[in-house]
C-alpha cells in the first residue's frame, strides 16, 4: 500500500460522500447480521426450515465482505492510497 507523500485535502462534498458511504456500510452490515440472527432464531423455533435458512445464512457473509471491500476502495481512492 502506498500512502500519499503530501497532505490530502478533502472538500466538504467529499467528506459528506465518505460519511454517507460509512453510514450505508453500517446499515448494510447491521442488516446482514440481523438476517443471520433471524435465520438462526427461525431454525431454533422451526427446525424444519433449516435448509431454507441455511441458504440465507450462507449468503450474508459475502454481502458483508463485498460492502466492506467497496467502502475500503472508495475511502482509499478519496485519500489517494494506492495498492500495488
Amino acid at each position: 500500500m502506498s500512502l500519499p507523500s503530501e497532505p490530502v485535502t478533502l472538500s466538504v462534498e467529499q467528506i459528506r460522500d465518505i460519511n454517507q458511504k460509512l453510514a450505508d456500510l453500517r446499515h448494510d452490515v447491521n442488516n446482514n447480521i440481523a438476517l443471520m440472527l433471524s435465520a438462526l432464531e427461525l431454525i431454533r423455533r422451526r427446525p424444519e426450515t433449516v435448509e431454507k435458512m441455511l441458504e440465507s445464512l450462507a449468503r450474508q457473509p459475502q454481502k458483508v465482505i463485498d460492502a466492506v471491500t467497496q467502502f475500503s476502495k472508495d475511502l482509499e481512492s478519496a485519500l489517494h492510497i494506492t495498492r500495488p
